[in-house]
């Protein structure tokens, strides 16, 4: 292993990098162990260490999520303070 190292600067959206830092931080590594590994994998395989797929949603997802949208806008619509509370309706 080289003892040799280098600096890389990128731009990654805050969201992104906030939930890979607690990802990271659950599997007891750091950003940099985490590139790295990401990098010595490539070189080993010689490309991307996964599939890159677009995963386009369908007609029906579409719909399900401009529905979801909706009715998070409409202040009409009956609001739960937890998931009891919303089965307990349901039930009776």
């Amino acid at each position: 292993m080289s003892s040799k190292t280098t600096n890389v600067s990128f731009r990654i959206d805050t969201d992104i990098k906030n939930q890979a830092d607690r990802l990271f931080a659950e599997l007891v590594l750091n950003m940099t162990t985490a590139f790295n590994i990401f990098l010595r994998q490539a070189v080993r395989e010689g490309s991307i260490p996964f599939s890159i797929t677009v995963n386009t949603p369908n007609a029906e997802t579409i719909a399900a999520m401009l529905e979801a949208e909706r009715i998070g806008r409409d202040p009409s619509v009956k609001r739960y303070s937890d998931v009891e509370e919303a089965l307990r309706e349901l039930k009776s």
